[in-house]
């Protein structure tokens, strides 16, 4: 069985240039570069960066806890 000769060996260049698709800003983190979003345009949150407001609101009618009914 012939032996498959080994890869050579590539040095990296530099880093191809990517940019958001929401804003256009150039990216260098390596998950933005990966999806192609800055961290303010990705709609899924990630190392917990997004700040999370809770919002206190009326409950959507019909979907109320249920009352227990007393008999």
């Amino acid at each position: 069985m012939q032996r498959q000769e080994a890869l050579p060996v590539v040095e990296s260049g530099p880093l191809r240039r990517v940019w958001c698709r929401g804003c256009r800003r150039e990216l260098s983190d390596p998950v933005s570069r990966q999806r192609q979003l800055g961290p303010e345009c990705d709609p899924e949150p990630r190392h917990g960066s997004r700040v999370r407001f809770d919002i206190d609101q009326d409950a959507i009618p019909g979907l109320q806890e249920e009352k227990q009914c007393t008999e």
